[in-house]
């Protein structure tokens, strides 16, 4: 009777991710409540923004994702991402105040820490409320009235291992515990005033767990869910794991990220979220994966971000320095490919330079 309904929802809405058969949801856990909590999808100007999908390049289309280190006072150069530093929260409000005056309407939040000897097996520092990623959510909330802040919510950057959750003797993902932590750090960090949670570590079921937290909390209806629902097993992260010192200390995330090749398990992971009351569906990377974020957006009925990776990022900052094309004209060619695939919401760490440049464009007679 419960599968019944399922598919009767299902059809009624129109087969939300397509209507292939292979994609039909039989779980019974994606039946939840959390499925009609719509509040939380525009609870910010810039939430609601996203839900009004347009066809140009805009700044409250765009997130700069920001590294903030432990050190209070750094500005950290991270080799592997020309341009790019960690920033300690002492120094965030000297990077940030001239973005916010370009129209830099969201950060996703990355906490970084710089010292190994505080990662254990567990990750029991990412619920410090003395690190990184909470101290710069509450700085960021309490100076910057208008920004949405995002919190990215994964165990990999405070984990010994770097696994995105907790492991068993063999190596391998202990699903269920790890989606009950990380509904905590998530819940944590919606307390410290974060408008947006973002988990990244692809745990099946997380997304449920996680709005079943923030309901628990009070926070059901306020704060919103950024899945990182296609997430693939890519090779262009390399420069993010060295930037937030989250690469595996062994193995890989083959066994929970996406194959590269998979249509199929992209679109089941993205209506499995929505179901489980995902607020925004993410697709990472983006450049090599707009056939993914095409059929996403076709048939979804909430709003689709893509990440434009660091790997993407290196690509088009050396193509330009080589003299291939220019940096504008590398990176806006890049960002309108992925507004016309149907991407709402585009992470990318060309933010700062993208906004410069569409301020001079306003700014034109």
């Amino acid at each position: 009777r419960k599968f019944a309904k399922v598919q009767e929802r299902q059809r009624l809405a129109g087969n939300v991710f397509g209507s292939q058969p292979d994609l039909l949801v039989t779980m019974e856990s994606t039946v939840s409540s959390s499925w009609h909590n719509l509040h939380s999808s525009y609870g910010s100007a810039t939430l609601r923004t996203w839900q009004q999908l347009g066809t140009d390049v805009a700044a409250s289309d765009l997130v700069l994702p920001v590294f903030v280190s432990d050190r209070d006072d750094d500005i950290e150069p991270i080799g592997m991402l020309p341009g790019i530093y960690r920033y300690g929260v002492n120094q965030l409000g000297r990077f940030l105040d001239p973005l916010i005056e370009l129209g830099l309407r969201s950060v996703l939040v990355f906490g970084v820490d710089s010292d190994t000897t505080k990662k254990d097996a567990e990750g029991t520092n990412a619920l410090n409320p003395n690190g990184a990623a909470p101290r710069a959510i509450k700085y960021l909330r309490t100076r910057y009235q208008q920004l949405t802040v995002i919190a990215d919510v994964c165990m990999c950057p405070y984990t010994s291992h770097g696994h995105c959750g907790f492991i068993d003797r063999d190596g391998s993902i202990l699903n269920q515990q790890s989606c009950e932590y990380i509904a905590e750090i998530a819940a944590f960090y919606a307390q410290c005033g974060a408008q947006v949670v973002a988990p990244s570590d692809m745990m099946d079921g997380r997304i449920q767990t996680i709005k079943d937290k923030l309901i628990s909390v009070g926070l059901g209806s306020k704060v919103a869910v950024m899945s990182y629902s296609a997430k693939f097993a890519s090779s262009l992260y390399g420069p993010f794991r060295d930037a937030a010192h989250s690469a595996p200390a062994k193995g890989d995330r083959s066994c929970y990220q996406l194959p590269p090749g998979s249509r199929k398990l992209a679109m089941r992971a993205s209506q499995r979220d929505y179901e489980q009351g995902a607020d925004i569906i993410m697709v990472k990377p983006a450049s090599f994966y707009l056939d993914i974020i095409s059929a996403i957006s076709a048939t979804s009925l909430v709003p689709v971000a893509a990440y434009q990776v660091s790997g993407e990022y290196c690509m088009i900052y050396h193509a330009a320095e080589a003299g291939v094309f220019t940096l504008r004209a590398g990176v806006m060619e890049s960002l309108v490919a992925m507004k016309r695939a149907g991407a709402g919401i585009l992470i990318t760490y060309y933010t700062p330079q993208i906004l410069s440049w569409l301020s001079i464009q306003d700014a034109r007679p």
